[in-house]
């Protein structure tokens, strides 16, 4: 019995002292310092040097998409509203899921490893020997650069995914530019919308705290930093994929 408890022990502590760190770091968004030149940096390698693969992930993604769903429609006369189908799609799901795998893949393990190596040689421990909160300088930071950049780059990712859609519906499933358009202008709402906006907040809280979290709490040298960027990416992309059902599901009861 007490083997397990021990088991159950220490999963429990991380996840208080997880949660813990995400409070506190969001809370000292609101105090004194505020570190801009970090959080332009930072702002600079989510969301500029991400850009090119989110765009080329969620183009082909699209056309992928457009040409799978575009053959079962045909079956039943209906191939002329795969603009609704890829619109829906990937403003509702993939748009931000996308994005956020690609961003925990790229950003968060090169998080994880900054932030791990800095610990491993007591650089953190350096900035408190100087009044400097580490929270505040390498969590908040990065927090407050991930909820403008990431957004930003589930829009692009929604658009780059309709673009590919559209190629593959002009150029294999004969159907114009204009109706494309004119079956997402009809199909689209506000909530999904608000749902497409709504997750890459979400997801990005949970890349960057879970990444920091685990560079903060690197022991072991080189080998626990690469342990630490190898368990960032596969609990955040867990976490994408678990947090997106449940996220759709709320959604759902709330905004019908």
């Amino acid at each position: 019995m007490a083997t397990i408890a021990r088991k159950i022990e220490k999963p429990l502590i991380l996840l208080t002292e997880y949660f813990e760190l995400s409070v506190k770091a969001f809370c000292r968004l609101f105090v004194a310092p505020t570190y801009m030149e970090e959080v332009f940096s930072n702002m600079m390698e989510i969301g500029v040097r991400s850009i090119t693969i989110v765009l080329l992930t969620s183009f082909f993604t699209g056309m992928v998409l457009a040409l799978q769903t575009g053959r079962e429609l045909a079956v039943y006369g209906a191939k002329m509203y795969i603009g609704t189908v890829v619109a829906v799609a990937m403003l509702r799901e993939l748009g931000p899921v996308l994005t956020a795998l690609v961003i925990a893949g790229r950003v968060g393990a090169g998080i994880a490893a900054e932030i791990g190596s800095m610990n491993v040689t007591e650089q953190i421990d350096a900035m408190r020997a100087m009044a400097t909160d580490p929270v505040k300088k390498l969590v908040s930071t990065r927090m407050l650069a991930g909820f403008i950049v990431i957004p930003a780059l589930a829009v692009f990712s929604v658009f780059s995914g309709i673009f590919g859609g559209l190629f593959v519906a002009i150029s294999s499933l004969g159907v114009t530019a204009p109706f494309y358009w004119k079956t997402i202008r009809v199909a689209l709402t506000f909530n999904d919308i608000l749902v497409g906006l709504i997750k890459p907040f979400v997801f990005g809280i949970i890349i960057i705290t879970v990444a920091c979290f685990l560079g903060l709490n690197t022991t072991g040298g080189t080998e626990g930093v690469g342990r630490a960027t190898r368990t960032s990416v596969v609990v955040s992309s867990i976490l994408i994929i678990v947090g997106d059902f449940f996220i759709t599901k709320l959604l759902f009861i709330i905004l019908g």
